[in-house]
C-alpha cells in the first residue's frame, strides 16, 4: 500500500470514528443528506473525509489546533469540495 493510500485511509478512520460517536452529529447529518443527493454512503465519506484532511493538514501546517468551526461549515458546503491553501486537491 502506498502512503498516500494508508493516509486516505487514516481519514476515512476519523470520519468513521465520528459517525460511531455521533460527534459531531453533523457529521451523520452529511451523510444522510449526501446519500440523499444520489451519492453512495463509500462516496460521501470520501466527501467528508476531505473536510478532516483539511483541518489535520492545515493545523500540522500552521502548528494550531483544527478548526471546528470552519469544519462544520466545509460539511455543510459538500459536495463542493473544502478550500485548500497551499494544498493540491490531488493531494486530499
Amino acid at each position: 500500500m502506498h502512503l498516500k493510500d494508508f493516509i486516505k485511509l487514516q481519514f476515512l478512520e476519523v470520519v468513521e470514528d465520528q459517525l460511531r460517536k455521533n460527534d459531531p452529529p453533523e457529521t451523520a447529518d452529511t451523510l444522510a443528506r449526501l446519500i440523499g443527493q444520489g451519492y453512495t454512503s463509500e462516496q460521501a465519506k470520501m466527501l467528508i473525509s476531505t473536510c478532516v484532511s483539511t483541518e489535520l493538514i492545515d493545523a500540522i501546517g500552521s502548528e494550531h489546533i483544527a478548526d471546528s468551526t470552519r469544519y462544520l461549515q466545509n460539511l455543510k458546503r459538500l459536495p463542493e469540495l473544502p478550500a485548500t491553501e497551499g494544498i493540491g486537491k490531488s493531494d486530499i
